[in-house]
């Protein structure tokens, strides 16, 4: 039995500490929050407008509107991206109604609002669904065609993006939606040397709603008393009864290893309180699940909390923009069982300035999609990503008659009308 004596002592230091310091922290966070400076950082104000034009297709509203209409949990779920960029995007000062001078092509299909009666995205119809979609802009539009999408951009937040699944065999085997392959896809999906990452892919952060995350704030001097806190499934037997697949046994072994250790405020349970839990914890977990990245990610930077970021090879959003290595932990899969050793070998010094980073506005603001949207927040962060790839280079326009994309691969199953 691992002895916790030593951890136990060292943390009830380091709370006294951050109590001490917290007061002196929030009282001047305003005017002493730290400038992000460097690669990441430098980015995060950047204006897009002026700098690109976005023509968005008019669609039948099967494909959007009436989607939201049978089932408005698509509105506050996860992947509501899609929702939202389309609504921006319409009384966007970067639109422009005029195709013939616009920089890029926005097709606003909503492919995750096909939920179950639990509220999880069926990943079935979704490649159907965006494959008549470009079939007809392709058939009713010049500008497809010309590119075959290469000037056009898609919102895909599924788990594994645009290879349409939430069980990585299954998306890793059916993988990135042919037609897509010369688009830039924007997703929250983003891990290295995988199959469902796209090279030149914008990755986002999921949705998470910001009212309701403003409506459980608590006083900024509240000390942060949890060393360590994390609430949501540690194994998926529904889906993965065996257990070790789920999460590649990084959340089932978080589990077994601490969650005896008074560190560690580990549950399955999600309490009411579990957005002020947050902001009263020090560290917050944010172990991959099917995919590497989950809300908790987004919800840790709003409260202050460190991420702790358990997935391997993960990209992160908005990398050119945030500097994730300075304001989170990151730990191998492999190094789940030592997490309390190396949570508790963090000097405390370096605890605060992370903390003074994530108190840092303009990082805050984007990882959310707020409605209406502001300045710098995630909407204009898309923008920004794209602004960066102009101007297009000539291996965007296909010569007269030349064709790349094969309209009949994928599995036969992709390929029905929808």
């Amino acid at each position: 039995m691992r002895d916790w004596r030593w951890g136990f002592v060292g943390i009830l230091f380091l709370v006294f500490v951050i109590r001490t310091e917290a007061w002196k922290f929030s009282k001047a966070q305003h005017e002493h929050t730290e400038r992000i400076s460097g690669s990441a950082g430098d980015v995060l104000e950047d204006d897009p407008v002026g700098r690109l034009k976005v023509f968005v297709y008019e669609l039948p509203s099967k494909y959007n509107k009436k989607i939201l209409q049978k089932d408005p949990r698509c509105l506050t779920h996860m992947f509501a991206a899609e929702i939202y960029m389309h609504r921006f995007l319409l009384s966007s000062p970067v639109r422009t109604l005029n195709p013939e001078e616009a920089d890029w092509f926005y097709t606003p299909v909503y492919t995750t609002c096909d939920l179950t009666p639990n509220g999880l995205p069926l990943p079935f119809k979704s490649p159907r669904m965006m494959r008549s979609a470009i079939q007809l802009i392709s058939s009713n539009w010049p500008y497809w065609n010309r590119t075959e999408g290469a000037d056009h951009f898609f919102i895909v937040p599924h788990d594994f993006g645009a290879c349409f699944h939430y069980q990585e065999e299954k998306a890793i085997e059916r993988g990135i939606l042919p037609l897509l392959r010369r688009a830039t896809l924007v997703q929250t999906f983003g891990q290295r040397n995988h199959v469902c990452l796209k090279d030149g892919s914008i990755t986002i952060p999921p949705y998470a709603p910001p009212q309701k995350m403003q409506a459980h704030l608590i006083p900024p001097n509240t000390p942060r008393s949890i060393f360590v806190y994390f609430r949501g499934l540690f194994y998926d037997v529904g889906n993965d009864p065996e257990g070790g697949y789920y999460a590649r046994g990084a959340r089932a072994s978080v589990w077994e290893n601490f969650k005896d250790n008074p560190l560690f405020d580990i549950s399955t349970e999600h309490p009411t309180t579990y957005y002020e839990d947050m902001q009263r914890a020090i560290f917050c977990l944010c172990p991959l699940g099917w995919a590497p990245w989950s809300p908790r990610l987004v919800e840790a930077v709003i409260f202050g909390c460190i991420p702790v970021i358990i997935a391997d090879d993960i990209v992160l959003p908005f990398a050119d923009a945030i500097p994730w290595e300075d304001i989170g932990v990151f730990v191998a899969e492999k190094d789940v069982p030592n997490l309390d050793t190396i949570l508790t070998s963090i000097p405390t010094e370096v605890i605060l300035r992370k903390q003074r980073l994530l108190a840092n506005p303009s990082m805050k603001q984007a990882m959310l999609f707020p409605q209406p949207a502001q300045s710098r927040d995630a909407f204009h962060q898309i923008l920004n990503g794209l602004a960066r790839k102009l101007p297009h280079d000539r291996s965007t326009f296909l010569k007269p008659g030349e064709k790349i994309l094969n309209w009949t691969a994928g599995p036969v199953g992709d390929l029905k009308p929808w």
